[in-house]
């Protein structure tokens, strides 16, 4: 009969492998840096240069399944309150960053 022990360490393999430890550990990391983030403070003003960078590291890092580093960056520099609904969100952001 399997011990403790081993049942935690194939229960860990298994999380890990599908994922589900790092989202958790990139999760539980965004909500700390919210938490210690001033809300009292209002993030600068991004200029539509900047909207487009942000958002092509973000297109880059889910693009290589950095999932959990483009979740911390979008939580960090504030774009879920950027994104649009519908399918051409990101071209929508690149079209009118390149406009300006």
């Amino acid at each position: 009969m399997a011990t403790v022990a081993e049942l935690k360490a194939v229960l860990k393999d298994t999380l890990e492998k599908r994922g589900v430890l790092g989202h958790l550990r990139a999760k539980i990391r965004a909500e700390v840096f919210n938490a210690l983030d001033d809300q009292g403070e209002k993030p600068p003003h991004l200029s539509h240069e900047n909207l487009l960078i942000n958002e092509l590291i973000r297109e880059y890092l889910e693009f290589n399944k950095y999932k959990y580093s483009a979740s911390v960056l979008t939580a960090d520099a504030h774009l879920e309150k950027w994104k649009l609904t519908g399918t051409n969100s990101e071209d929508h952001h690149v079209s009118q960053a390149v406009k300006k």
